[in-house]
């Protein structure tokens, strides 16, 4: 009988660790390797962040990821960038409300290879 599999059993977010992992080592970015780590956790132990706190730790303008869920409770009021791996609806609606734009991760290591000025957010 083979041993429980650790980490998650979910295929997407498999595909997505790998994917993380190659990136950091192709582009000399351990800020993606961090964030594999950061997703690579028991569903229990990954991050579930309110609206309210990204838009006390976000400036205008900023990029922010989230290992986790976005969740819709508080304000923002900043333009920002975030790249979650899921969000509720009106989360989603008050990151697109204030100006933002919500992007999944493997865009965001597209367009930001390096991953210079990014925020993780836990």
């Amino acid at each position: 009988m083979p041993p429980n599999p650790t980490g998650p059993t979910d295929m997407r977010l498999r595909t997505l660790v790998r994917f993380l992992r190659i990136a950091s080592r192709k582009n000399d970015a351990p800020i993606w390797s961090y964030l594999a780590e950061l997703i690579e956790r028991p569903r229990r132990r990954r991050v579930a962040v309110n609206i309210g706190k990204v838009d006390r730790l976000a400036s205008d303008g900023d990029i922010v990821v989230i290992p986790g869920k976005l969740l819709g409770a508080g304000k923002l009021e900043k333009r920002v960038t975030v790249a979650v791996l899921s969000a509720t609806k009106s989360a989603a609606e008050s990151v697109l409300r204030a100006g933002g734009e919500l992007v999944s991760i493997p865009e965001l290591v597209r367009r930001n290879p390096k991953g210079s000025r990014v925020k993780i957010v836990i």
